[in-house]
């Protein structure tokens, strides 16, 4: 099995928001993944006095025990379960239920002997070739398919579509997004490699059109995470110029990629 996880901060004198991690049991059976994205919130207050890394590090820290422990629970209650952990650390201390309390996409994928399971929620993705080499991306897309009238504003799409019907969902404290995530089971026999990324390293081709999902897949088996992120640092410094005029976005964002092949 070859593993490989690469995670770089868009702004070297700020903390990493993402988390990742490869869970491998003792037992050497099975094994799982782990990608978050954890939301930057808007200046103010969020009601939560700790920053978002302190949120990933413990969603994602129970997500990795949880996959590779309980492999009794799908990955749904997986989830559900690492929100609620995680909620429990900080329930007395901070207000929970502020549109903005810590926040994280989330990419988990598990496989034994028999099976590959796999949970998507929000816009991290999760890309999967099977034995023929073909390459399938797990999305969810609700994000993109949302107005950008609804998202016009941090205040707005708070109001509108943040964890909300209609709308789009995160990992915050709320347990039951865990069923809205895009989930499926597939035979392990069918799939030869795994691709997790935050959006920071799918912006090679959701942003800059270098290539499809299959062309991002073949450049990470070939060349390596750390190749593709390298290759999004230089066309974001290439289009700085242009996004500042028209005041887009981040220039670097948080970029992470896991790679398992079996």
């Amino acid at each position: 099995m070859r593993t490989e996880l690469v995670t770089r901060p868009g702004d070297p004198d700020r903390l990493n928001e993402d988390f990742a991690a490869v869970g491998l049991p003792a037992s050497g059976q099975g094994g799982s993944l782990v990608v978050l994205d954890g939301v930057t919130p808007p200046r103010g207050d969020a009601g939560c006095r700790h920053p978002v890394p302190w949120f990933t590090a413990r969603l994602g820290g129970a997500l990795t025990e949880l996959s590779v422990s309980q492999t009794d629970m799908t990955l749904t209650e997986v989830l559900a379960r690492a929100i609620r952990r995680t909620a429990a650390t900080h329930a007395d201390t901070c207000d929970l239920s502020h549109p903005r309390t810590p926040q994280a996409t989330v990419a988990l994928a598990r496989w034994s002997a028999v099976t590959v399971e796999y949970l998507v929620l929000s816009d991290s993705a999760l890309l999967i070739q099977d034995t023929t080499g073909g390459v399938t991306a797990v999305l969810d897309d609700r994000l993109s398919r949302i107005p950008s009238a609804s998202l016009a504003t941090d205040a707005v799409a708070d109001a509108t579509v943040r964890n909300k019907e209609g709308g789009f969902f995160t990992a915050a404290a709320d347990a039951s997004v865990a069923g809205r995530a895009v989930t499926g089971t597939l035979p392990r026999a069918d799939v030869r490699a795994l691709a997790a990324l935050t959006d920071g390293a799918t912006r090679w081709t959701d942003r800059f059109h270098q290539g499809d999902w299959a062309d991002l897949f073949a450049l990470v088996r070939k060349e390596g995470a750390a190749a593709l992120v390298d290759r999004i640092r230089v066309l974001e410094s290439a289009g700085a110029a242009e996004r500042t005029r028209l005041r887009r976005g981040k220039t670097h964002d948080d970029a992470t990629v896991v790679y398992v092949e079996f």
